[in-house]
């Protein structure tokens, strides 16, 4: 665990290579405009001891012009180069976070499916929105401030020097103890903010299946449990935000009360200086007011501190993502094809989604070109895993599953996947029209190829009664349409896809009898020629397969086609003269 830990803890060092020194111009230009407004912020106090000292003694009016011009000059450098610098490094920074959301996002699109089976969506969702916000606080303005902060600390440090060596050391124990301090929480904060992430991810993920599950919430009456549930995950981020906000409590009444203690201080010094003459009040005035622009910038660092803690935080999350190995590993899936003939082969093959808990066993059996095989069996009994590998969603964890005798676990599954087309049990459907939907595997087909699968999976039927016809909006995951109509465009999406390999995870288990009768011609029509795998409890649908599987506790417990293996009476025949009875 702990190994794990350091190896997502981002360093200085890693940051500085990957995220500051790619964007060194804007950077330097950053610094060279924070160097000239700390620079012109420091006239301020050098007149003010002229003013005291020289020019009021001496009623010069002139050079109290002077005076006046160089400073409203230096004020005028001070606010133009303020915001040319937020103007430069603000943009960037949230270039740099919109760039960093498309990197994680590709990345996680890349990860296995069993990553997404174990995640929350909405929880992945704050990871790729939330995690890289921080990083603004590295290129914007927080990185330069406190270089800017720093050499306005440096500078002034030696102007106090020159004039007063032993008020400006009586100055600098306090500020010493106070720099030791932030050290400290800067420590302590950056886990908590690290947390606070993954806090915020599963209280997000919860709330992202509240909303989507809203139907099964209020048909259960279960508005109360969940309100608890969000109310706990609230409370558990409120408890987290306290931490960090008691840590730069403790920080901010640090810094008030040591650098109070160091004004106080100079006060004192400073009063018995002016009554013994060893101190004009000009020098005085200038000796404060060059204090002040010295400590401000370290009262400053402490929040820039806080933000960067929060920066590094979030980009620890973030490089966690980016360290996880993609499912289409190159190193690895070194075969591309092109054409194929479509005929798998199952050799042995076992798989378990925990270690040690095995859901296949030693399964063989060759679905060759252009054939059906359909897989019956019980609930759990490894049906869903068979068509898992068949369509690389999963990787044997012994055995081997072939295409065309090539090792599938070899081949790169970009050029894999573009030769199949999937029909899933739950039929997903995004957000916006029919049309896009069935466009989805085929953005840019032609009319006509979106009207053959639109016909040849009925799709028609319904949408010839619907006002806008293909341009209806179906609502998030569909929830207009009824679950045959969901089925249908499905089926038309995969069909516009024109697949070689085709799994059909209980294409047809939402259709009523009407729509099955329709949907069968379209789905005999979608399997010629093509190597297909259909899951089906309705075994009614699947007389005419090439061959039938039956599986029962992760095994092939018998094959064949319907008409042998209703002969031998065995597990087949007792599941289909069960579901003729009812």
């Amino acid at each position: 665990m702990t190994e794990q830990k350091k190896k997502h803890k981002v360093t200085i060092g890693q940051a500085f290579k990957t995220i500051i020194w790619p964007r060194r111009k804007k950077i330097a230009i950053g610094l060279v405009l924070i160097v000239i407004s700390r620079l012109a912020s420091l006239v301020l106090p050098w007149q003010s001891k002229n003013l005291i000292d020289v020019v009021i003694p001496t009623h010069d009016t002139h050079a109290l012009q002077i005076l006046l011009l160089i400073v409203g000059s230096a004020i005028f450098v001070q606010a133009t180069s303020s915001f040319l610098l937020t103007r430069l490094l603000s943009v960037e920074a949230q270039l740099l976070i919109s760039k960093l959301r498309v990197q994680v996002q590709k990345k996680i699109l890349s990860l296995p499916i069993s990553y997404f089976d174990n995640n929350k969506s909405g929880a992945l969702v704050s990871r790729i929105m939330s995690d890289v916000e921080g990083v603004r606080n590295l290129i914007g303005t927080g990185l330069v401030q406190l270089v800017g902060g720093t050499l306005t600390a440096i500078i002034s440090l030696v102007l106090l020097i020159k004039i007063s060596p032993l008020m400006t050391l009586y100055v600098l124990l306090p500020v010493s103890i106070f720099a030791f301090i932030a050290m400290k929480a800067f420590g302590y904060i950056r886990p908590i903010f690290k947390n606070r992430s993954i806090i915020n991810a599963e209280v997000t993920g919860r709330l992202t299946e509240t909303l989507n599950g809203i139907r099964v919430i209020k048909g259960f009456n279960a508005e109360q449990q969940e309100n608890h549930i969000f109310f706990k995950g609230a409370e558990r981020l409120f408890d987290n935000v306290k931490k960090s906000l008691t840590s730069t409590a403790i920080l901010t009444s640090s810094a008030t009360f040591l650098l109070g203690m160091a004004t106080t201080g100079i006060m004192g010094m400073g009063g018995y200086n002016m009554i013994d003459g060893s101190m004009t009040f000009g020098e005085f005035l200038s000796f404060t007011l060059y204090l002040g622009f010295m400590i401000a910038p370290i009262v400053q660092m402490s929040d820039i501190g806080s933000q960067m803690t929060e920066a590094f935080a979030g980009l620890d999350r973030t490089e966690e993502i980016m360290n996880m190995q993609p499912e289409d590993d190159e190193t690895v899936r070194t075969i591309k094809l092109k054409e194929i003939s479509g005929n798998i082969k199952f050799d042995n093959v076992s798989f378990a989604y925990q270690e040690g808990k095995e859901v296949l066993h030693n399964v063989s059996f060759n679905a060759p070109s252009g054939s059906v095989t359909a897989l019956v069996g019980t609930s759990g009994s490894g049906k869903s895993t068979i068509a898992g590998l068949a369509a690389t969603f999963l990787t044997p964890d012994s055995g081997l599953v072939t295409l065309d005798g090539i090792d599938l676990s070899k081949v790169s599954l970009t050029s894999y996947r573009r030769h199949l087309g999937v029909v899933l049990q739950d039929d997903f459907l995004f957000e916006g029209t029919i049309r896009e939907n069935i466009l989805f595997p085929r953005p840019h087909a032609t009319l006509e190829q979106l009207n053959a699968a639109v016909h040849a999976a009925y799709v028609n039927e319904f949408t010839d009664r619907f006002e806008e016809g293909l341009d209806t909006v179906i609502g998030e995951r569909g929830v207009k349409l009824s679950g045959g109509q969901r089925q249908r465009i499905a089926i038309a999406r995969a069909i516009l896809a024109d697949p070689k390999i085709i799994i059909l995870d209980e294409a047809t288990s939402n259709l009523d009898t009407e729509s099955e009768a329709l949907i069968q011609k379209s789905l005999a029509e979608l399997m010629k020629g093509r190597t297909t795998f259909v899951i089906a409890h309705r075994l009614s649908t699947i007389r005419q397969a090439t061959q039938i599987l039956v599986i029962e506790s992760g095994r092939i417990q018998e094959q064949g086609q319907h008409e042998e293996l209703i002969e031998k009476k065995g597990r087949y025949f007792d599941l289909y003269t069960y579901q003729a009875r009812i």
